[in-house]
């Protein structure tokens, strides 16, 4: 078994991270004019035609919303039938279904991640149970490290914070009967060609992918994302949720983005994101006091600082904001997420980080 990797129970009322905090925390503080490295929402989003298309269904909104177009083409899109398809109030919502609808008793979360699988789940009365990832062996998981009597294991792919593509066969082996393996796939579409993306599969007993259309297509004021499952677990879910939860232009979303014109934009956007992956881990390279997690395959970059906490508020006062990573189980003050950006926007922020570095050291 993986020497790097451990369970860890804490009691329900552990605080020892936050598990509330996110991105946008970091530029909303104190309303200064910074660029935003903190939130993995692609810029210069969303796209003209995408405004456009919502902005067109703002006729509509007498009516109630009716789903059955954008449930039709997000499983067309993904080669399902629509009854194996839930649309959300962004993914975060799903999260929130899966920890009130589902009965389980022994839920495992896989750290560190995004925080919001666990604080749903702590939140609807579970006992969560994690499986924290080392640094030492890159933040790669090894499925002997899951509980084999966890009857629900929560995994991002590729996963925020650490940006690590786990393959698919691998998350696949996780899978048991009478288990629910929830798969978090909201940035896998900006992996080229989604590679180890598990959406779409239906020989995995148990398996739960969710998905999110805000980061790719800029739309987290949108709110809208959706879960793929099978038809039974949809069932439970939809049950749960409140009527009509995702509006009528958020439904325009959803189908638009489902168009091949949209998924090529979209693979033409991941290819983008990692050559500009590629150049901002060639930058961070030369600082010694920097060590990135170079198997990067999101749209972010987490990297190990000394004297993070310092680094981070120097960047602050230089105009850039940067994620901290002590609110992610697993990690902690040292750690720091960057989200991907342009070329010249990351030369600026290699400029101010090399400042930052001297002045913390002061």
């Amino acid at each position: 078994m993986n020497t790097h990797t451990h369970t860890d129970t804490p009691p329900p009322s552990a605080a020892a991270h936050d598990l509330r905090h996110h991105g946008d925390a970091e530029v909303r503080d104190d309303g200064a004019e910074l660029t935003d490295l903190a939130v993995n929402v692609r810029t210069d989003t969303p796209p003209s035609w995408l405004r456009e298309h919502i902005a067109g269904s703002l006729g509509s909104l007498a009516a109630y919303p009716d789903g059955r177009r954008a449930r039709a083409a997000v499983a067309a899109r993904h080669g399902l039938a629509p009854e194996r398809v839930l649309l959300t109030a962004g993914a975060a919502e799903a999260f929130v279904l899966l920890a009130r609808a589902l009965r389980v008793r022994r839920p495992v979360v896989v750290h560190p991640q995004f925080t919001e699988p666990e604080a749903a789940l702590r939140d609807a009365g579970h006992e969560v149970r994690r499986v924290l990832l080392r640094a030492e062996d890159g933040f790669r998981l090894d499925p002997a490290a899951v509980p084999e009597d966890a009857d629900l294991v929560v995994v991002g792919n590729p996963t925020n914070p650490t940006s690590v593509l786990h393959p698919a066969e691998l998350l696949a082996r996780l899978a048991r009967p009478g288990r629910t393996l929830v798969v978090d796939e909201a940035f896998m579409d900006a992996v080229p060609g989604e590679r180890e993306a598990l959406a779409g599969r239906t020989d995995v007993p148990g398996l739960v992918v969710l998905r999110s259309l805000t980061k790719t297509w800029g739309l987290a004021g949108l709110r809208i994302g959706y879960v793929l499952a099978a038809p039974e677990t949809i069932a439970e879910l939809e049950r749960a949720q409140p009527l009509w939860p995702v509006s009528t232009p958020a439904l325009a979303a959803a189908e638009a983005c489902m168009t091949p014109r949209a998924l090529a934009e979209a693979e033409s956007a991941a290819h983008a994101i990692a050559a500009d992956r590629a150049h901002l881990l060639a930058g961070l390279a030369e600082f010694e006091e920097v060590t990135a997690v170079r198997a990067a395959e999101g749209p972010f970059v987490l990297i190990h600082v000394e004297r993070a906490a310092a680094v981070r508020a120097h960047l602050r006062d230089l105009g850039f904001a940067l994620r901290r990573g002590d609110t992610f189980p697993g990690l902690d003050e040292s750690w720091l997420r960057l989200a991907v950006r342009d070329r010249a926007t990351t030369g600026r922020l290699l400029q101010a980080l090399d400042r930052a570095l001297v002045l913390a050291s002061r």
